[in-house]
Formats: structure tokens, C-alpha cells, sequence
């Protein structure tokens, strides 16, 4: 990653309130967990340990219309069967992205704290 591709949380943030009162319950599930790095791009923001295993971007910056204020994206060694992922993908054998939409930090509950930590675990 270039040096210049990162930037600050209120950069990435910028007028879209919504979205960081949502990333900032995220991040706090996330540092509940025990340590991670993260580090801010322009499109992204992603949790790492010795693999990355979280990513939180605004589908506002993509597309057009109603969306969610905020999405997380999960690697995880399974494909877990929650009707609440908006798409799981396969990117790789044995690595499968699970992409959920958060509206709210109502969203953030115990089932996404499990599926962090799982995540977390295995990075």
C-alpha cells in the first residue's frame, strides 16, 4: 500500500455522520476483542492481525439510491448460513467474504460480535 492511499477516520468519514456513529460501535466490538491494527484507505477501512479480517466502507461512495449507511465485510473459514448477509462470496477455497449490511449500531449485536471474533480468532 502506498503511503498516500492512507488517510485519517475524519478524512474517510467526511460529512457522513450516520456512518461513523456506526464505525465508531464497530471499532468498539472490534477493540473489545483484544488488539488489531487498522488502517484507513480511501475506500476502506480494515482490521488486521497477522491476516486482514474486517472491512468497513461506505457503499455510498459506489453506488447510487437507497443503501446502507455502512458495510461490514467478515473473512471467515466458513460460509455461515444467516439470512442476514447481503452477499458471501468465495474469493479463494476455504476463504469465504461475508458482506452485512449495518444500518444502526442496534445491528451490532451478539451475533455479529460472535461472527468478529470468530473472524479475529482466525486472523
Amino acid at each position: 500500500m502506498l503511503k498516500k492511499d492512507v488517510m485519517s477516520l475524519d478524512e474517510f468519514f467526511a460529512g457522513e455522520v450516520e456512518s461513523r456513529q456506526i464505525f465508531n460501535a464497530l471499532r468498539n466490538a472490534i477493540d473489545e476483542l483484544g488488539q488489531a491494527q487498522m488502517v484507513v484507505t480511501k475506500s476502506q477501512v480494515a482490521f488486521r492481525r497477522q491476516k486482514a479480517f474486517a472491512w468497513a466502507w461506505m457503499p455510498g461512495m459506489y453506488l447510487r439510491g437507497k443503501h446502507a449507511p455502512l458495510v461490514l465485510s467478515l473473512a471467515l473459514r466458513r460460509r455461515d448460513n444467516s439470512s442476514r448477509w447481503k452477499e458471501i462470496v468465495e474469493p479463494r477455497p476455504g476463504r469465504f467474504m461475508h458482506h452485512l449490511e449495518l444500518y444502526s449500531i442496534a445491528d451490532i449485536d451478539d451475533e455479529v460480535r460472535a461472527w468478529l471474533q470468530e473472524a479475529w480468532t482466525e486472523a
